[in-house]
């Protein structure tokens, strides 16, 4: 038991910090940056044009479809609030 305590009262030692810190300059994080952005950039699959096309041709439908419906929204209450206040 009282070895347990005496290992217990024993503090860890410190290691000596290194007098400089190892991070690279800011210049070489960036090369660094640039040289990662690259490779996970040639993992990527690009769409084909047609598939491209495709999807901006379902986004632009989506999006007329979606303002007629709130305009008609819109202008049925409008029609509604002008019977009420007449």
């Amino acid at each position: 038991m009282a070895d347990e305590l005496k290992a217990k009262e024993t503090k860890p030692v410190k290691k000596a910090k290194a007098s400089k810190n190892k991070k690279p300059g800011v210049f070489k994080r960036i090369g660094t940056f640039l040289k990662e952005m690259k490779s996970e950039l040639s993992k990527v699959v690009w769409p084909s044009l047609k598939q491209m096309v495709n999807n901006t041709m379902a986004v632009i439908v989506v999006i007329v479809l979606s303002s007629v419906f709130i305009g008609l929204i819109d202008w049925f209450f409008k029609f509604l609030i002008n019977l009420l206040t007449i």
